[in-house]
Formats: C-alpha cells, structure tokens, sequence
C-alpha cells in the first residue's frame, strides 16, 4: 500500500509527463521516493549494521571487538600519474570521534600529503570539530601546496570559441595535456579558520581568519615578447584589474552562522546543514582591494528506510558570490575548491572559475548486500555555473552537468565511516575518486 507521499509522486508523474521526459533523472528519484516510502508503515526495528572489520575477525575466528572506543581513523593510500604532477604517492586519511557524553556530535579531522616525481608537495588538513559538550564548533582549511593546476578561463563557457579535448581526471588532478589548458604552477598557503559558539540548539554563530598567499606564480603558456604573443586569461584578468602576475595575498575576517541538524557529521542519515560566511577583505590586512566574499552552503538528508536508513537520498548546494576585478584570479570561486574539496565529481579540480559560482548535487544512496551489510551503492547528478566579468556571462547561461555512480563500504560502523570510490562524467570528462566518508 502507497503512502500519501507515494501517492503524491504518482499524481505528480501523470500530470507533468512533458516535463519530466526532458529530466529522466527527475523520474529515477520520484519513482525510488514512492515505491520506497511505503515500507515505513508501521513500527520496524532497524537492522544491525556491520562492517569490514567485523567481517575479517568472524572470517579470521576472533571474538568482536567491543571496546568502548570514541573514535576511528581510516588511512588511504594515494597513488597516481598524470602530465600536471608527474607519478604522485601519499596517504589521505580521516579520524572521527566524538565526546565522552552518549549525546555528543561526530567530530572529524581529514588531511593528506602527497609528493609528486616533480617535486611538488601538497599537505592539506580540513577540521570540523565539536568541543566543550558540543557548545563550541571549530571549522578549518589548512593548506600548503607547491603544486601546479591549469586554468581554462572564466564562466561555464570558457575556453571560449572552442571545445577541449577529453579529460580524465583522479581524485580531480588532471591527467591530458589539450591544447586549450594553461597550465599553472603556483605555490598556495592557505589558513582558513572559524570557530563559532551556540546560541541555541544545532544553532552556531562566530567569526574567522581567512588568509590565502599565493607567490612564485609561472603562467606556463604565457608569451608577451613572441612574435605572435599568447596572452593566458590569469594575465588579462590580472592587467585588467592591477595585480601582480607572480604573487598576491589576500586577508580577511568573516563572520560564520551555523545550523546542523544532522544526526551524524561523518554519514548523515537525517537531517540538514546550513552555513553562512560572510567574509570581507579589507586593505588594511593586506589584501589589494576592500572586497566581500558570501559563501552559502545546504545540505539536507531524507532517508526512505526506517528499516535500512541507510537507503536515502541527499542534496547539495554551494553558493560563491564577490565583487568582479576585486579578488585576485586564483583566489575566485572554482570548482573542487570546497573545504573537502569534493564538490564536482566528473571534472577536474578548478575546471571551471568565475567571480560568482553555484554548484548543485543530489545523491541516492542504497545497500547493495542485505539490511546491515558492508556494501553500499549511490548513484548521483550535479551541476556548475560560474560568472565571467568580460563577456558578461552570468549565472546560469551556461551549466556544466554531471553525473555517476560509487560504491562503499562501511569500515566503522560507530562513526559510520564508508570507503568510497566513484566514477563521475562531464562534458567529454570524467573522473575515478577515492576517498574516506561521504562527498557531502
């Protein structure tokens, strides 16, 4: 038997059959929500979730663990090849934990380093911590990359006139060398930190330091004394608006609001996550221009299963919004440049760069072994705009579509930590991530 919400989706799918040919995505999600709605009609008992590590001690003849443990960390190798870094091998990994109360929040610290053929070294570390019986929520980005990443422009259209070769990308780092790319080398340190107090329940409210010093810039592909001179797009952005070519900095305090409503920070099952920061570069800390950056961020989490809630589905949105010519090119909103760096999956990281972006990702997530089993599934569709100045491109005039499907497999069941691993595909692009936990 349907439930309302079942019924609803019928009558829905009747009455806008025009509409919903042109979205076949749109169908897959309301025809999961209504047949799956109606499993939760009476009391269930959730089944027993069990993980990888529980597995290996019954195969292996151990007794489970049944420590009283607060915390889990999962270690990831990476290893990878591409024109940009050359042969690249590190470790990323994740720990979270939460406090002594049973009603205290998952917390998680993330980070990787990773050293490429072509000396180039990159040492990240993200933290979303809840401390002090979860009255105080620290949210930080901490990185230091001697890297290299090409730029293609600004807006959702760039390269402009022409279409680029197809990309391949792992963990987002590009791996063609088309003839489009304008390959970059930079070195970034960045210190991003907030920490925010409650003022009511899930409700947070504070303020951060946001600091980005960007030096010892090479525009590869630029040629200003040829005979035929090549001017690259972080060199017209950078002339037109009077920033230096090989080094800025830019400094700032932001003020952070905060609601999490979800029941776990690690794998959410329920709930929802809104994040306002407002973030005003002034002169005076060394910044070029009195420039404001809004960043928005939403997440929320409907599971179908009282049963199994592990089976759900998830949406995303992220919204990057400053002032044209007052930030400096590579510090403008771009794609995968998230906290996590997750956002985009079917591109690679920067991919697409603009002075104001919206991102948008829904995320079916089901079991694929029985109730409680280690293997999981998601299938996913997202979506970029971003703004370009010069052409008078705004949001929305172009967007970047992607889409795919992931597997994982739950090695902590207490913190709910998953292994990921997932295909994405863009336009001629697509991308294999691995990773610890949840894209969002």
């Amino acid at each position: 038997m349907l439930t309302p919400q079942g019924i609803l989706c019928k009558a829905f799918l009747s009455a806008n059959r025009n509409l919903l040919t042109r979205f076949p995505f749109l169908i897959f999600l309301l025809l999961v929500f209504s047949t799956t709605a109606a499993q939760d009609t009476s009391t269930i008992v959730p089944c027993e979730q069990r993980d990888l590590p529980e597995l290996i001690n019954n195969w292996r003849g151990k007794t489970p663990d049944k420590s009283k443990k607060k915390g889990s960390l999962l270690l990831v190798p990476i290893i990878s090849s591409n024109p940009a870094t050359g042969f690249a091998f590190g470790v990323a990994g994740q720990y979270a934990f939460k406090g002594k109360q049973p009603h205290s929040l998952y917390s998680s610290i993330a980070g990787s380093g990773t050293y490429t053929t072509k000396n180039q070294v990159l040492v990240q570390l993200k933290n979303n911590i809840y401390v002090k019986d979860d009255k105080i929520f620290l949210s930080g980005d901490w990185r230091a990359l001697w890297f290299s990443q090409s730029t293609y422009g600004l807006g959702t259209s760039a390269p402009e006139g022409a279409a680029l070769e197809y990309q391949y990308s792992l963990n987002g780092w590009e791996g063609n060398s088309d003839s489009l790319i304008q390959p970059m080398k930079f070195n970034l340190f960045r210190f991003y930190q907030t920490i925010s107090w409650k003022i009511r329940k899930s409700m947070y409210l504070g303020f951060g330091y946001h600091l980005d010093v960007i030096n010892s810039i090479v525009d590869e592909r630029l040629d200003t004394t040829g005979t035929r001179p090549l001017y690259t797009s972080h060199y017209l952005y950078s002339r037109y608006y009077g920033f230096n070519i090989e080094h800025y900095l830019v400094s700032g305090l932001s003020l952070d609001f905060v609601i999490d409503k979800r029941d776990n920070q690690v794998n959410p099952y329920k709930g929802y996550y809104v994040r306002v920061n407002n973030l005003i570069n002034p002169k005076a800390l060394g910044s070029k221009y009195d420039a404001n950056l809004l960043n928005l961020e939403f997440r929320s989490y409907h599971s179908f299963s009282k049963r199994n809630p592990r089976n759900l589905i998830g949406f995303w949105f992220l919204g990057n919004f400053s002032q044209s010519g007052r930030m400096p090119y590579l510090t403008l909103p771009a794609l995968g440049y998230d906290q996590r760096g997750r956002a985009g999956r079917g591109y690679t990281q920067g991919r697409f760069r603009g002075s104001n972006m919206v991102y948008a990702e829904t995320e079916y997530r089901f079991s694929i072994s029985p109730c409680g089993g280690i293997l999981g599934g998601v299938l996913f569709a997202n979506f970029t705009s971003t703004s370009n100045p010069y052409t008078n491109e705004k949001l929305l005039d172009y967007v970047a579509p992607g889409y795919g499907f992931g597997f994982r497999i739950m090695v902590d069941k207490k913190s709910r930590t998953n292994l990921q691993i997932d295909f994405g595909f863009g336009k001629k692009s697509s991308g294999v991530y691995f990773g610890a936990s949840e894209t969002f």
